[in-house]
């Protein structure tokens, strides 16, 4: 009786932590998703995320998947980051990093977590969740804002000119004597679904969504992410400084290392050659932390 009486308060002082957090972000109300309605026939499940199997580390020339060890069982994705967690081990993102394989955590995630999400408002609007692509064991993460009208219609991130750039971005970084691609990195957004007129994200918006990329970046566990953009990177960094304050050097993230840089939308409204080079040089800065780390 005692030990289910421990178990009530902890359980207790976590929401009220997480309900403290959310109130800090201006979140008034909390909505419960509504039951899916009755259908004739076995729910369709979501497609996988591409699991990017046979990819090798970067930075390395073998094919076989790497095997990272994983820690004890993830809490909530919806925790908060600034959550109290004083006591626990240390975990990523302020989550701790689940145990199993990262495609199935990922795809588990995005089926039973997510599902077909109704959180907040943008559920209302959007095409598709875009919930994220790429390698699950990535060592380099790359973080936007959200989703824009081809990412919508697509359910994948960064897939329109803004996301052409981004590829070529990824393909000019140097890790181990050769070029990076695509498929060895992860990307995602702060949310999940796309604002309307692809306007900023509203705080209880954020609330909603970002623990799921908090979960993400557990699971992935990557040695370095990008933030793409000021949203991006002061979502991350709950800071309030402009991105020419923000880029260019590191920021210690919940156990990972957080380079932001510009956006690659911005670049293309702002096409000239400084630009560039100082996205590089952000570039070149992380893919040199991860040649370091081996």
């Amino acid at each position: 009786m005692t030990q289910d009486r421990d178990s009530g308060r902890s359980v207790r002082a976590e929401l009220a932590a997480h309900l403290r957090a959310l109130r800090e972000l201006g979140v008034t109300e909390i909505r419960r998703p509504a039951p899916p309605p009755a259908a004739a026939g076995p729910a369709a499940r979501p497609a996988p995320v591409a699991s990017g199997a046979a990819i090798a580390p970067l930075g390395a020339t073998a094919t076989a998947p790497v095997s990272r060890p994983r820690t004890a069982a993830s809490s909530s994705p919806a925790v908060h980051p600034d959550a109290d967690t004083s006591g626990e081990r240390p975990s990523v993102a302020g989550i701790e990093a689940p145990a199993g394989d990262p495609a199935a955590l990922l795809e588990e995630l995005r089926r039973d977590e997510i599902g077909e999400c109704v959180r907040c408002k943008l559920s209302g609007g959007r095409k598709t969740i875009v919930f994220g692509s790429g390698n699950p064991e990535a060592r380099l993460m790359f973080v936007g804002e959200g989703p824009g009208a081809d990412e919508d219609a697509q359910g994948l991130p960064f897939v329109g000119r803004a996301g052409q750039l981004l590829t070529k971005m990824i393909e000019s970084m140097s890790v181990g004597g050769r070029r990076l691609t695509r498929d060895e990195v992860y990307i995602a957004n702060i949310i999940k679904c796309r604002p309307p007129g692809n306007r900023d994200p509203e705080p209880e918006e954020i609330a909603a969504c970002e623990g799921f990329l908090f979960a993400q970046i557990a699971i992935i566990q990557p040695r370095v992410v990008v933030a793409l953009g000021a949203f991006a990177a002061r979502t991350l960094l709950r800071s309030k400084a402009p991105i020419s304050a923000l880029r260019g050097r590191f920021h210690e993230y919940r156990g990972t290392r957080l380079m932001p840089t510009f956006h690659p939308a911005y670049i293309l409204r702002n096409y000239t050659e400084e630009t560039r080079r100082t996205v590089y040089e952000d570039l070149k800065k992380a893919a040199a932390d991860l040649e370091a780390a081996g």
